[in-house]
């Protein structure tokens, strides 16, 4: 890669326009993205949830992430300049290593089924987006996948599938979107020892990947040497780029 990248997540942005959300900088109040702008950002990351609502129809929040809304901040923010990084969680709700349950509509499939329940869902989504140009510069098959996702076929004490539910998804954006980079999202960016277990599991499975995307907080992560050393080394060991994904 021949620049770095600077991001931030606005999944929220529109849920947090219709509360009324202002944004100021220096007390003057700014749209939010000149605001980003000023501050050279240039790739805006989004999370994609399959189904945000209740069993009534209730959205459970947090920025009701489904295609529609996902597709409108993305057409926002392209039309406003920035790249786009679509992160897949697969689930309708939060994924990270302590919660990855699979989508309501694919809650009693089993392994085989849900291989071919990401692969359709992600070629679907890219194709939609394709149709509008919106196709994003870097597709994240999963989110914080530490300890597996879909649980409970795709749990860490089952790698062969973690492998082949991940692979699913990235043959699917190798398909449809060619010239998206593809990442893979740990939630351990100061550990290094688990890092390299992970990955070395993987690369013996799976299909190949393009960039290593980490979450760094310090209060659970380590130090920002820790983060520091564990990303020089597995840039090095896997000839990968890498990304902090989350920060805070």
């Amino acid at each position: 890669m021949s620049r770095f990248i600077k991001g931030m997540d606005l999944s929220t942005l529109l849920e947090l326009e219709r509360c009324g959300a202002k944004y100021y900088d220096h007390g003057q109040e700014m749209d939010i993205l000149d605001i980003m702008r000023d501050y050279d950002v240039d790739t805006i990351r989004l999370r994609l949830w399959n189904d945000p609502y209740s069993e009534t129809g209730e959205p459970y929040g947090a920025g009701c992430n489904d295609l529609a809304e996902t597709i409108a901040i993305g057409k926002k923010v392209s039309d406003a300049g920035f790249g786009v990084l679509l992160n897949f969680h697969y689930s309708d709700f939060w994924a990270d290593p302590g919660k990855q349950f699979p989508p309501k509509e694919w809650a009693y499939a089993d392994a085989n089924a849900l291989e071919k329940y990401v692969y359709d869902y992600t070629k679907d989504v890219l194709l939609k987006l394709k149709r509008l140009d919106l196709l994003p510069e870097m597709v994240q098959v999963g989110n914080e996948i530490t300890n597996g996702l879909m649980w409970p076929h795709g749990k860490w004490d089952n790698v062969d599938n973690i492998a082949r539910f991940i692979s699913a998804g990235i043959r699917a954006v190798r398909e449809v979107s060619p010239d998206s980079r593809v990442m893979l999202h740990l939630d351990c960016g100061g550990n290094n020892a688990r890092c390299r277990e992970w990955f070395d599991a993987y690369v013996q499975r799976g299909e190949d990947f393009d960039v290593i995307g980490l979450s760094y907080y310090p209060f659970w992560h380590g130090t920002i040497e820790d983060l520091t050393n564990n990303m020089n080394d597995l840039s090095q060991r896997y000839q990968k780029d890498v990304i902090v994904a989350e920060a805070s």
